[in-house]
């Protein structure tokens, strides 16, 4: 997939803490400019996705490669990137997980850390303020396409909120319709995004 793809340095685009820890390779942006919009665009239509980030705008996608020897060491996301609001961050597994060693991402939250090593065309979304790394790639290629998004709604909490809700909206229709009950959560959904949306 990626044979006739310029890659280069991936401090390129580190920001001045990152660049010390980081260590790997990202593809040329021009290049691979048609694959990173085909992605937008399938994950505008996504419905868990659009549900559970409220998207208004991506800030910026990457397609990074890690080989033999290659990590990230441990790193917030800058809070602007091109001059925009960074609240959310993804990771795209290209690479499946058998075919490296090693390269788990590892997140950092109140309750410790957790690693992610996910099959080609699984991604993860987590809240852009998390320390996060990658683990060194002992053996093999690990190809990932990671980006940044503006929410709608900045709080990570309020999102869990209007998801969980949406959720327990759709399950109340699907067994009982439109309901009294379905009513009162819609009633609650659209008055917290009434709070919560930028305008």
């Amino acid at each position: 997939m990626t044979k006739d793809i310029p890659f280069h340095d991936g401090q390129s685009t580190a920001g001045r803490a990152a660049i010390q820890v980081k260590q790997n390779q990202q593809a040329d942006r021009v290049e691979v400019a048609g694959t990173l919009k085909l992605v937008e665009q399938r994950l505008l239509v996504n419905d868990l996705f659009v549900q559970s980030t409220y998207p208004q705008q991506f800030v910026r996608m990457l397609l990074s490669r890690y080989q033999t020897g290659m990590h990230y060491g441990t790193h917030v996301d800058e809070a602007l990137i091109n001059n925009q609001r960074t609240d959310i961050s993804f990771t795209l597994f290209l690479s499946d997980q058998t075919q490296y060693q090693g390269g788990e991402l590892v997140l950092e939250d109140s309750s410790g850390e957790r690693s992610w090593k996910l099959d080609a065309g699984d991604l993860l979304l987590y809240p852009s303020t998390y320390l996060h790394r990658v683990n060194e790639v002992t053996e093999g290629e690990r190809l990932v396409i990671v980006g940044w998004v503006t929410s709608r709604v900045r709080d990570p909490k309020q999102r869990e909120i209007l998801f969980d809700t949406e959720l327990s909206l759709r399950e109340e229709f699907n067994l009982r319709g439109k309901t009294q009950q379905y009513d009162r959560l819609s009633r609650i959904r659209n008055n917290l995004l009434r709070q919560w949306l930028d305008r």
